[in-house]
C-alpha cells in the first residue's frame, strides 16, 4: 500500500493574524504606487511607470515624491537611474529600491524628494562599504573602506537633521506655559507663543 503524504495547512498563530491584519490596513490605507519599468528599445534605454496606463502611473509616482512638475519628475527619475547605472545598464531592482526609499519617506515638495533622494544615494553607497569591509584583505584597505564607511554614516545623519529642519521650517509653534497661584488659591494659566502676545486665563 502507498501511502500519501497529506499536505498540512499551516494554521498561524495568534500574534502572526494580528501582524498581518496590521500589514492589510496598512495597504488599505496607504496603497503603494507603482514602481518603474527599464527597457532597451533601439540601443536606447527608456524608463517609464510599471502601471497598464502610463498617464495615470506617471501622475500616481510624482503624487508620490510629492511634485506635479513633470521636468522636475522627469530629471529627477534620470538622476535615480543614473546613480544605479552599471556600465550601461539600469538596475531596474535597484532603481525601484531608490524610489521606495523617496516614497517611503512621504516627500512633501520637490526640496524633500532630493533630499530624500540624496539619503537613498548615500545609503546605497553606506552599505557597499559595509560589504567591502566584510571582503578586505590587507590594512589599507580596511582603513579606506572604514574612513568611507564613517563619513557616509555622518553624512545619511546630517541629511536627516536637515530634512527635519526644513520640515520644521514655518510650522512650529513653540509654547511655553506657565502657571501662577495667587494667595487666594486661584490659579492663572499662561500661553506664550513664539512671535506673539501671550494669552492668560484664570481658572477657579
Amino acid at each position: 500500500m502507498i501511502k500519501q503524504a497529506i499536505a498540512k495547512t499551516y494554521e498561524p498563530t495568534e500574534k502572526e493574524r494580528d501582524v498581518m491584519d496590521l500589514f492589510l490596513a496598512r495597504q488599505k490605507e496607504k496603497p503603494p504606487s507603482p514602481g518603474l519599468k527599464v527597457t532597451e528599445k533601439k540601443g536606447a534605454t527608456q524608463i517609464g511607470p510599471d502601471h497598464e496606463d502610463p498617464r495615470l502611473g506617471t501622475s500616481l509616482v510624482m503624487e508620490a515624491i510629492g511634485t506635479a512638475n513633470i521636468a522636475f519628475f522627469e530629471g529627477f527619475i534620470a538622476q535615480l537611474a543614473n546613480a544605479t547605472n552599471h556600465g550601461s545598464n539600469v538596475s531596474e531592482r535597484e532603481l525601484n529600491f531608490m524610489l521606495s526609499v523617496v516614497k517611503s519617506i512621504e516627500p512633501k515638495d520637490e526640496v524633500e524628494a532630493m533630499i530624500a533622494a540624496q539619503m537613498a544615494a548615500v545609503h546605497m553607497a553606506t552599505m557597499t562599504f559595509t560589504g567591502r569591509l566584510a571582503h578586505v584583505e590587507t590594512i589599507p584597505q580596511q582603513d579606506s573602506a572604514t574612513n568611507a564607511f564613517n563619513k557616509l554614516a555622518r553624512t545619511y545623519a546630517v541629511q536627516m537633521d536637515a530634512l527635519k529642519r526644513y520640515r520644521a521650517t514655518g510650522e512650529q509653534t513653540i509654547k511655553v506655559q506657565h502657571v501662577t497661584v495667587n494667595d487666594g488659591g486661584q490659579a492663572i494659566v499662561g500661553n506664550v507663543e513664539q512671535g506673539g502676545g501671550g494669552t492668560a486665563r484664570k481658572i477657579g
